[in-house]
């Protein structure tokens, strides 16, 4: 009998089998805690030293010339995350929190007026020459702090990429 035979002789196969198998037992939560991590560490970063909104946007400066959202730090300490194998939720569960990122009116609850120190003021002098004042509502502009910039964006992708990378190995 004559006649052609053809031998394959397979090579990293079952390797690259293995690479593929370890991709589909990803462990999504570990991925999204990993991004949520990351969320709250830009967030912080954000506040304490960038003073931007995500798009850039400088916040205005206190009469003290510090950030107007890191006077403190409580608010930057609060931000916090969770996270799930679906999702990843960054915020702070400050009461004052929310005013900040959205903005708002506050009027007062159980009084006529809100009351509260300015410094420099001359009338009603107090310790410290500041004044008291006492007005019907305030008016708090937005000043978005949650969110991500393109920077965070692109910081993420590189940390999806590198996680993914590590399964591949």
């Amino acid at each position: 009998m004559v006649g052609t035979a053809v031998e394959i002789i397979e090579q990293g196969l079952a390797e690259a089998l293995a690479r593929i198998e370890r991709l589909s037992a990803l462990d999504r939560h570990e991925l999204m805690d990993t991004i949520g991590r990351l969320a709250q560490l830009q967030t912080r970063q954000r506040i304490e030293v960038e003073k931007t909104a995500p798009d850039g946007t400088p916040w205005a400066k206190t009469w003290r010339g510090s950030s107007i959202l890191f006077n403190t730090g409580t608010l930057a300490d609060s931000i916090d995350y969770l996270s799930n194998q679906h999702e990843v939720r960054v915020g702070s569960a400050l009461v004052y929190a929310r005013i900040h990122q959205f903005g708002g009116t506050i009027k007062p609850k159980n009084k006529k007026a809100l009351s509260f120190a300015v410094p420099g003021g001359l009338r009603k002098a107090m310790p410290g020459g500041s004044e008291k004042v006492f007005l019907k509502s305030v008016t708090i502009p937005a000043r978005p702090y949650l969110g991500l910039s393109a920077d965070n964006i692109a910081e993420a992708e590189e940390v999806i990429a590198e996680f993914i990378e590590g399964l591949l190995q």
